[in-house]
């Protein structure tokens, strides 16, 4: 008998924001393969006859290969149990999700993707900071910090000019390098920022910062999350550098686009 495969999202880091069905699936699985990010917290609900494997890919160190990862997920469910995936956030926002499905397709391997609440969602609502704004951003954009080597990198001028809100995944501290690239592709300087430290946990840091100064910030511990745009002003996190009394006019693009002399770094 073949067992399944649940690809699983769990979430920013706070075993709370877990999906019911998550919960449950974890209760009743066979095999968890987690990655590194995922809480202490969310494998403690697992099944305590579960087998558990650290399957992460961190900081660029590789525990495991995705090819090792692929292969025990269809081991485990050939020899009949039921496997659960587990991926931080959400399995389908730049977890490699693809890949895992072409293996379980490959291998004929029934599976089922069970959504979580992604990093950038979590991030922002522990910061209080709407993604989206019906006088400022009319959309969100998610990227990432890092790409699959040989993949050319993302034009960002179409995505600073479109407005939208940008939440960059990943970003490493190679803030020097975001905020050159932001600059280069035609952000303001004084557009704010914020950079969220493990989002929705007990050690959740935040330091909000402009795009010019971006350069400077600390080296918060990983993983980050990087939300650029005007609606970053609203966060209860920024009154210190954008007081609450500016918040009516804090959508001025065309005003802070004028005041923006300095040439691009």
């Amino acid at each position: 008998m073949i067992g399944k495969v649940y690809l699983v999202g769990a979430g920013p880091g706070d075993p709370e924001l877990l999906t019911m069905k998550a919960v449950r699936l974890l209760k009743t699985a066979d095999a968890v393969l987690h990655d590194d990010l995922v809480a202490p917290e969310i494998l403690k609900l697992a099944s305590a006859t579960a087998q558990i494997h650290n399957v992460g890919k961190r900081c660029g160190k590789k525990k495991n290969s995705q090819e090792e990862i692929n292969f025990l997920m269809v081991g485990l469910a050939s020899l009949g149990m039921i496997v659960v995936r587990l991926k931080s956030g959400d399995p389908l926002i730049f977890g490699r999700l693809g890949e895992e499905i072409e293996a379980l397709r490959k291998a004929k391997i029934e599976f089922e993707i069970v959504p979580g609440v992604t990093s950038a969602f979590g991030a922002a609502a522990s910061t209080q900071i709407p993604l989206t704004h019906r006088n400022a951003s009319p959309a969100v954009i998610l990227l990432t910090g890092h790409r699959a080597s040989g993949n050319e990198e993302a034009d960002w001028r179409k995505f600073v000019s479109s407005g939208a809100t940008l939440v960059i995944y990943m970003p490493g501290h190679q803030y020097s390098d975001i905020s050159t690239r932001l600059r280069a592709a035609g952000m303001v300087a004084q557009t704010p920022c914020a950079i969220i430290s493990r989002a929705s946990t007990p050690e959740q840091q935040v330091h909000v910062t402009t795009v010019r100064e971006l350069r400077g910030s600390p080296r918060l511990p990983s993983p980050t999350l990087l939300i650029v745009g005007d609606v970053v002003r609203i966060s209860a996190h920024s009154d210190s550098l954008f007081p609450s009394s500016d918040i009516p006019a804090l959508f001025a693009r065309a005003e802070l686009m004028a005041r923006d002399e300095e040439p691009i770094a």
